[in-house]
């Protein structure tokens, strides 16, 4: 287990299901940290996200980790590991597209929570927002998207305006060279194959929990297909 070994990995494209459960480790690792815990076991790992030990030594195994010591993984090594992993390592600025109260409440809530991935931006067209900070953070006019991005280094963006203008966003978005999109509009939007692009439809997802919350099945658990 090396640096070296880290950034060799971090080279070669991982399952999404493992960067999303990665991350998921990490978080809980920090509140173990906070905790005063300095060794966790993978099964210990597992139960606190519902998986078998074996997944999590799959997962750390797939990104060069291991342990040696039969008091488990240091946490703290560890967390700084996944971090190797995940972060870039000269960090990455995010901007908001449509800063309306879900926009205000995810820079709040997320923004101080890592040190190598920050919202530094915002853009909107209203002009009570426009020019003012926002939920921490200065508020651009969309018109100046493009210029504004690129000057501020800008690789990703949070969508959350409004759906009948969702689709007007990919054309900007796309020139301005920005690199992942996280769309939390209810419409699914067509970015070229090199922008990485995750919906999160949160109707979509509360209507899944509700039928599977309605008390009408002999069990709750969803079939996996």
């Amino acid at each position: 287990m090396n640096t070296d070994t880290a950034l060799l990995t971090a080279a070669k494209k991982l399952p999404e299901r493992t960067v999303e459960r990665l991350s998921e480790y990490r978080r809980m690792l920090l509140e173990c940290l906070k905790q005063g815990k300095t060794h966790i076991y993978s099964h210990e790992l597992a139960s606190m996200h519902g998986i078998t030990a074996v997944q999590v030594r799959r997962d750390l195994m797939l990104i060069g980790f291991s342990s040696d010591t039969k008091k488990g993984y240091d946490v703290e090594v560890l967390i700084d590991f996944i971090g190797t992993i995940l972060d870039s390592s000269a960090g990455l600025s995010v901007g908001v597209i449509g800063m309306g109260n879900l926009a205000q409440a995810v820079t709040h809530y997320f923004n101080g929570k890592r040190s190598k991935l920050r919202i530094t931006a915002a853009f909107d067209v209203d002009p009570g927002k426009v020019g003012h900070t926002v939920a921490g953070v200065p508020c651009y006019h969309m018109e100046t998207f493009a210029e504004t991005a690129r000057r501020l280094d800008i690789r990703i963006v949070i969508l959350t305006s409004p759906s009948s203008v969702a689709a007007g966003m990919v054309e900007p978005i796309t020139e301005a060279g920005i690199r992942g999109v996280l769309n939390f509009t209810s419409t699914p939007l067509n970015f070229p194959d090199d922008i990485y692009v995750e919906d999160y439809d949160i109707i979509t997802l509360l209507e899944k929990v509700a039928y599977f919350s309605k008390g009408d099945f002999s069990d709750s658990v969803a079939v996996q297909d």
